[in-house]
């Protein structure tokens, strides 16, 4: 057991991601649960039951008590104000993505992180996920020779009674927002900055005025070319969710969701399968398959632990404020591409310097 004094974390939220969050606090060596924040009756029994500190609001918290850091989990068009209030009282926030719910207020949290010295993290977990780490290792080491393609395959269905919640069939709640982000921060994380988007989106099926599928083509600035197609109306193994194995609600298959290929060789993830010919680059050439390895582990514990190690001020963010940013203005490029049908060039100094 570590003997170095827990960072104290308040959560804020107590929802589905806010409650998977608590649980990962509790069970963090390095974290102390400082507190649940959240106005409802849900929030505050949680608490009882955790014997925890309980506040309807981070205004009531920093009354009574002053925590490390606070996790953001609160409803989306939400992350801009709780975010700014933690960074104007000096604490650290981790903001579960999206960063915020359009670009604006992204860069006014950035900027206001920046500005008061204050860390900035986004809660786009997966990079922690060490499989995801091992790949992007495989991609950096040269071993796939210069990489020129990708695609990545979020095809998934959602059931009727999803959509009985009125919220899920509008505008702003479709799968672009709310699970291609994550695929797309893969990417990024895998690749860089995104130079430019193309995209066509459809709701051909329920008819609903939000998207369920969509076809997206990424530039990024080293030259990668990616291909990424999303729906929430397919039957299918295909997607992270159903090939990684990372959350137990889903049923894991043995397929991949992306793939990504080189001038030396390509590779499959999740799988981490690398194909490359022995000898002579050829197709008239066999074409070797290496089954690579990586580490175990839950990605949000990770998280927590390199936001504890961020507030210490012992690492980097694995992902940072910006970088949350920088993946939202993807995402707000590929909704304008679809819209119409133009080619969206990004350009992420033309407001952020």
């Amino acid at each position: 057991m570590s003997s170095v004094k827990p960072v104290r974390l308040a959560v804020l939220g107590a929802g589905l991601i806010g409650k998977r969050h608590i649980e990962h606090v509790m069970a963090c060596p390095e974290a102390e649960l400082a507190a649940i924040v959240d106005p409802s009756d849900v929030g505050r029994d949680m608490a009882a039951a955790l014997g925890v500190a309980w506040q309807p609001s981070f205004a009531a918290l920093m009354e009574v008590d002053r925590p490390d850091g606070i996790m953001i989990s609160t409803p989306n068009q939400m992350h801009a104000q709780n975010a700014i209030e933690g960074i104007e009282a000096g604490v650290a926030v981790l903001v579960e993505k999206p960063l915020a719910d359009n670009v604006p207020d992204a860069i006014r949290i950035v900027e206001a992180g920046e500005r008061l010295g204050v860390p900035v993290l986004t809660g786009h977990h997966r990079r922690h996920n060490r499989m995801i780490q091992r790949a992007k290792a495989v991609i950096d080491s040269g071993r796939l020779g210069t990489v020129v393609a990708a695609h990545g395959s979020c095809w998934f269905f959602k059931p009727d009674d999803y959509f009985d919640i009125p919220w899920r069939r509008q505008v702003g709640a479709g799968p672009v927002f709310l699970n291609l982000i994550h695929d797309v921060d893969n990417l990024r994380y895998f690749f860089g900055d995104v130079e430019s988007v193309q995209a066509f989106e459809s709701n051909a099926v329920r008819g609903n005025p939000v998207e369920e599928t969509s076809v997206i083509l990424l530039r990024f600035a080293n030259g990668v070319l990616a291909t990424i197609t999303v729906s929430d109306t397919i039957v299918a193994p295909w997607s992270w969710e159903l090939t990684t194995g990372e959350n137990p609600v889903y049923h894991e298959t043995s397929e991949n969701c992306y793939t990504i290929g080189g001038t030396h060789g390509s590779l499959t993830v999740p799988r981490l399968t690398h194909w490359s010919n022995p000898d002579k680059r050829s197709w008239w050439e066999p074409v070797n398959q290496e089954q690579l390895e990586h580490e175990g582990g839950d990605p949000l514990q990770f998280q927590i632990l390199n936001f504890c190690e961020v507030i210490r001020g012992q690492a980097a963010p694995v992902c940072s404020g910006r970088e949350g940013l920088e993946t939202l203005r993807v995402i707000e490029a590929v909704k304008t591409a679809a819209r119409t049908g133009a080619l969206v060039k990004l350009d992420s100094t033309a407001v952020l310097a």
